[in-house]
């Protein structure tokens, strides 16, 4: 099941607000944002698992994914400015 990381109806970010142990029951409440990785889409949690299995190799996720390279250096820089945003966001 894939984690919901938006609002279905407004679409603003969500937050974790509960996790539970599994073996004791235990719970715990707060209201925690989601990692900046589980922020991305799964699309851009792929391209980033992809760039990390191609050993970092822009070259190679192009050939692997049929694109040139200047497409995919174009879907690396856009990912790239979408980090710096979540990462710089209060």
């Amino acid at each position: 099941m894939k984690l919901p990381i938006v609002c279905p109806s407004c679409e603003s970010a969500l937050q974790v607000s509960q996790m539970k142990c599994q073996h004791c029951e235990t719970t715990v409440n707060g209201n925690y944002e989601l990692p900046l990785y589980l922020q991305l889409t799964r699309e851009e949690q792929d391209f980033i698992l992809n760039f990390f299995l191609s050993s970092g190799s822009i070259k190679e996720m192009a050939k692997q994914a049929g694109l040139s390279y200047p497409t995919m250096r174009n879907k690396m820089d856009d990912l790239i400015g979408k980090i710096e945003t979540l990462k710089n966001k209060p």
